[in-house]
């Protein structure tokens, strides 16, 4: 079983101790894979425009959270 897949059963506990430290978790653990394919869709060329539709939000939201940011570490294609 992956670690998601344990949070996600988790997040879905009784215990509210449990159950909201999985969701935060969960929350951290997808702010760093929209942050990975963020950067992957940059260096294939995907403009501002397209990665917003592809997450659903507007073009200034995406633009505002992942612009001036550097990109993941290690992340770069050599």
């Amino acid at each position: 079983m992956s670690q998601a897949t344990e949070l996600a059963a988790a997040a879905g506990s009784t215990d509210p101790k449990v159950g909201l430290r999985a969701v935060l978790a969960l929350r951290r653990l997808l702010e760093r894979l929209e942050i990975v394919q963020v950067d992957n869709a940059r260096r294939q060329g995907w403009s501002w425009q397209e990665i917003a539709d592809a997450l659903e939000v507007s073009r200034q939201a995406v633009h505002k959270k992942h612009a001036g940011r550097p990109a993941v570490p290690g992340n770069r294609e050599a």
